[in-house]
């Protein structure tokens, strides 16, 4: 009788699921107004134009200065808090403007436009048996969006982005294209990588590759105050280990207390021509319904949960090369919803304060209710020193967090709430929080999390004194 009862509800779930999302279709923006994939911040703006050519980038800019409007920079439009666009002014849509211009495999090297995606260069660099140092989980953002981001990803051995970063040209608020490198206009090098297009466009990049290596999966399930210790005997004491990324449990029956760990181990296995190709991202049914069942219920999580176990130790002594690793799968996540909206956190705290971290976001989390947290993600990143606006000021634990509330008013109020105590609970571990997502913290907060918060807004004014490159994070936090 009570496995009747259990199958009924989770029949009812799925239900509820299916029909939620179907009703619940968002309404398509108004002409004239822009947003980002968080929807909580559109926007009308003067106009969208197409990047294409780099003379023709130099007219926007100075055609867009003489007419007294601002000018942001967009790609894939990732970053939800305003970064792509400012009010009444001009975005520059970079997607297309997105050549691979050079692959040197000698000196395991590309060249690539701002627009491109990360997906675009593994194409061009693939058949070379190169692969990318560093980006992304994900192939799906732009080379400029997460330059301007400086991001990071499941890499162990290399740091943020901008560690692979050999030189870029920019296309100043003058309208004139300079270069960039640790040599060369070095004094902006720490502004623009992480400067969230305040100081220009992005044109082109010179990255660093490495050889695209086969990589036999480990998986291990493990309390979470055992972690740490796994992680540093286990992950980075391994010469052999070049990439992981945890998952902490948010389903009831195990609250933050169980960690599930895949570590993508060197082999001596040749790798095959098989093994080389790309994998492609499929929308899945099932794992976007087991997604999607987490948002409506404390039944669902669990459930998500316990999938989430079954194909983690799956793929246990499987091989995956080290562009497919940088390639999951993302399309089950995506979220269009007229009522609600996905977003993301993210938290840095150092490694040896991983446990009481966590067991203070416990004691925090299991009262609050106004956070649905569907996912939380850990990442290993070592200390930065090249970017000013840096999140990893010594080796960190990072927790990538994806959250659901709703878009009205009363909704974003109670959401920014809690998440700015979570984040004084992470400055309070000597952490920090990601600065691309939606602006809930407060300026206090940004002070404290980016102690060179003046240093960097000053340098942005004295490069741009007219503010020809503006966006709504600048007007949030700068001003």
């Amino acid at each position: 009788m009570g496995k009747k009862i259990i199958v009924g509800i989770l029949l009812l779930t799925v239900f509820f699921t299916v029909f939620h999302t179907l009703w619940n279709k968002p309404a398509p923006l108004k002409s004239g107004m822009i947003d980002d994939v968080g929807h909580l911040l559109p926007t009308k703006i003067d106009r969208v134009v197409k990047g294409e050519e780099v003379e023709q980038l130099e007219k926007i800019v100075m055609n867009a200065k003489k007419q007294g409007k601002t000018v942001s920079i967009a790609g894939q439009r990732h970053s939800q808090g305003g970064h792509t666009y400012y009010k009444d002014g001009v975005v520059i849509d970079l997607k297309s403007f997105n050549k691979v211009k050079k692959v040197d495999p000698v000196h395991k090297t590309v060249i690539v436009e701002s627009g491109a995606t990360w997906g675009d260069i593994q194409k061009a660099i693939n058949p070379y048996n190169l692969a990318l140092k560093v980006t992304q989980s994900q192939e799906i953002f732009s080379v400029g969006g997460s330059l301007s981001v400086n991001a990071h990803g499941r890499d162990i051995r290399n740091h943020s982005l901008a560690s692979t970063v050999n030189w870029f040209t920019l296309l100043t608020p003058e309208g004139k294209v300079i270069k960039i490198s640790r040599t060369e206009n070095s004094d902006l090098f720490s502004y623009v990588l992480g400067g969230y297009g305040l100081f220009g466009v992005i044109l082109e990049v010179e990255l660093q590759l490495t050889n695209n290596e086969l990589y036999k999966v480990e998986t291990k399930t493990l309390d979470t105050n055992q972690y740490p210790d796994y992680f540093k005997k286990n992950v980075l004491g391994n010469k052999d280990a070049k990439m992981h990324i945890g998952r902490i449990s948010v389903a009831p029956d195990h609250f933050l207390d169980q960690v599930y760990a895949i570590n993508y181990m060197d082999t001596t296995r040749k790798i095959s021509d098989s093994d080389k190709t790309l994998k492609e991202d499929h929308s899945s049914f099932l794992p976007k319904l087991a997604l999607g069942m987490s948002r409506t219920s404390d039944i669902g999580k669990d459930v998500f949960w316990k999938l989430q176990y079954q194909f983690i130790h799956s793929i246990n002594g499987n091989y995956e090369t080290r562009n497919n690793v940088m390639r999951s799968e993302s399309k089950f996540m995506e979220f269009g919803d007229r009522q609600d909206t996905q977003v993301l956190q993210e938290f840095f705290v150092p490694v040896h304060e991983f446990v009481p971290y966590i067991d203070d976001v416990r004691d925090y989390l299991q009262y609050e209710n106004d956070l649905n947290v569907l996912n939380i993600t850990i990442r290993y990143v070592e200390k930065d020193d090249e970017t000013v606006m840096n999140y990893a000021k010594e080796d960190m634990f990072a927790f990538v967090v994806l959250i659901q509330h709703g878009r009205d008013k009363e909704s974003i109020q109670s959401a920014t709430k809690a998440i700015q105590k979570w984040t004084d609970i992470t400055i309070d571990h000597h952490g920090t929080y990601y600065l691309p997502y939606y602006p809930y913290q407060s300026k206090e907060e940004m002070l404290k999390a980016y102690p060179r918060t003046e240093e960097f807004f000053k340098k942005k004014r004295e490069f741009d004194p007219d503010k020809v490159f503006m966006n709504t994070f600048y007007e949030n936090y700068g001003e």
